[in-house]
């Protein structure tokens, strides 16, 4: 455990001492503030029909952060070490594979977490200003951040395998965006196509993010959804680990 906790220090440190950490964390809150400048203005005076995190996950605000910060924040996980040659010097160090690829994880979805909390002051804003007083809701606000921190294990662990199998930021970041927007479209695809009788569909409809991320806005926690990300998230790392193993073979 000592050594998982000196690796997650040294991750975290990567993120919160750099400028790079800052400029995410700025460039998110940008557009969730900006997000919400748009929410309100195309509500206008009308009272609020749905809970206002519910509204926000229906803006294509939420969904392009998350495609764009998620291969940016991972990209230099394991790419960055491996480009300066320092990776090769960690593993020669007593440490596991696992705890590496753990330690890593863990500090991107923690960084992730940390730079979603102005979305907490843009609820607070919307609370005071308007008569959305369900806004800053406990169970509403669990679930919302329950789905933003499930939905973000899975994009970050693709990212955290796009970093694995290159030796460069650039495009360890590209197949990251690519692996997104490749799930993306699948949970497009899953919204379009109607639920019917054939295993096709019932299968197809796990990968529907949106109407997913529409239950965890109200506050309804839904095990299957919590159980695919889970699952998808244990799969990317699991790949992950094993291209890390993979230098042995070498």
């Amino acid at each position: 455990m000592s050594i998982f906790l000196t690796l997650l220090r040294r991750e975290l440190a990567s993120f919160f001492l750099s400028l790079t950490g800052y400029v995410i964390i700025a460039a998110i809150t940008l557009l969730v503030g900006l997000s919400f400048v748009v929410l309100i203005a195309g509500v206008g005076n009308d009272p609020f029909t749905a809970p206002v995190t519910e509204m926000f996950y229906g803006t294509f605000y939420f969904w392009l952060i998350l495609l764009l910060a998620t291969p940016v924040i991972t990209m230099r996980l394991f790419a960055l070490e491996k480009a300066s040659g320092t990776f090769e010097t960690l593993m020669t160090t007593p440490v596991g594979d696992l705890q590496v690829v753990l330690a890593k994880f863990t500090a991107a979805i923690f960084f992730y977490m940390v730079a979603w909390l102005p979305l907490l002051a843009c609820l607070f804003l919307v609370q005071h200003f308007t008569n959305q007083s369900g806004a800053l809701d406990a169970g509403t606000m669990s679930g919302m951040y329950l789905g933003i921190f499930l939905v973000g294990c899975v994009f970050l662990s693709m990212g955290c395998l796009a970093s694995a199998i290159s030796c460069s930021q650039m495009t360890a970041a590209m197949i990251s965006f690519v692996l997104g927007v490749s799930l993306f479209s699948l949970a497009y695809l899953a919204k379009s196509t109607p639920v019917n009788g054939h295993w096709q569909t019932q299968v197809l409809a796990y990968f529907n993010l949106f109407d997913q991320m529409h239950d965890f806005a109200r506050g309804a926690l839904d095990t299957r959804a919590v159980i695919f990300y889970a699952s998808a998230t244990f799969l990317f790392l699991f790949l992950t680990l094993r291209v890390v193993e993979s230098r042995r073979w070498k």
